[in-house]
């Protein structure tokens, strides 16, 4: 299938590029977990896992509770989400292109095997080794660059700076156990303000700012990654819109994706 391409992890930063590699005209597949645990749900295509189906930007992501629901999706003009994560897919449609945007920063399986085109964003990859091209993905003057000998950069644990605030604006568990919210994603909330409750523990916002990414209800672990502020004035519709960061990165697997087509001889049809 030379315009099926497919992405492992269906995250927020993920689908800066399957937005853009469908709109494009390629055929895209998203493969998830059997629970994804998005931050930015409100814009993360994985999420239909959860919800059967998300609409982001006028583009639809369907789950597909098997591999023979991907055929009608994609007839339907809408991108087919499928819990497989470790890619047992790959042998029965045999994809153009795999382009891994788990954003685990480490490679959890994706090798230049799976596809004559692959592509990886972000750490734990060497490009020409692991995958064909690696895209920057760390905040700054690099932020989607591709690699095409070498390595991104290393991750700093440091969450980006956004407003002027960067590990300010992130919140971790402070614990385990049941997480409920008090607040959605979109709402703004005050420095202090419960946004959460974990088995009767407070989770309070850490700035003032835009509730922009809130993780699922249900069992977290201490330490996990479960909220995300946005500090800037008017930033509410940011919340349910590809981001800044989300859009570059999709331009560079567009990018890179073409030029690996070339090199093999592709052409979109």
């Amino acid at each position: 299938m030379n315009n099926l391409v497919i992405v492992r992890g269906g995250g927020d930063l993920a689908s800066g590029a399957i937005l853009k590699l469908h709109r494009s005209g390629f055929r895209v597949l998203v493969l998830e977990n059997d629970d994804p645990s998005c931050i930015r749900r409100s814009v993360s295509f994985g999420e239909a896992v959860h919800t059967g189906s998300v609409t982001l930007e006028g583009t639809t992501a369907v789950f597909a509770k098997s591999t023979a629901e991907i055929g009608a999706i994609w007839d339907k003009g809408q991108v087919p989400v499928l819990s497989d994560e470790y890619g047992f897919i790959l042998s029965i449609l045999k994809p153009m292109a795999v382009i891994d945007a788990i954003i685990a920063k480490k490679n959890l399986g994706t090798t230049k095997k799976m596809a004559p085109v692959t592509i990886a964003l972000g750490p734990g990859f060497e490009a020409g080794v692991d995958v064909d091209t690696v895209i920057e993905t760390n905040r700054g003057h690099d932020l989607g660059r591709l690699i095409f000998k070498g390595t991104a950069s290393e991750n700093t644990g440091i969450p980006g700076i956004i407003g002027g605030i960067g590990i300010e604006r992130v919140i971790y568990s402070s614990k385990e156990g049941k997480l409920t919210h008090t607040r959605k994603i979109g709402d703004r909330v005050a420095k202090g303000e419960t946004i959460a409750v974990i088995d009767g523990t407070d989770v309070v916002a850490s700035i003032d700012g835009v509730l922009r990414g809130l993780i699922r209800e249900g069992i977290v672990t201490e330490g996990l990654k479960i909220a995300d502020i946005d500090p800037r004035e008017g930033s509410e519709e940011y919340c349910f819109t590809i981001s800044d960061k989300a859009n570059a990165l999709g331009g560079a697997v567009l990018e890179a994706l073409l030029i690996g087509m070339k090199q093999h001889g592709f052409i979109l049809d």
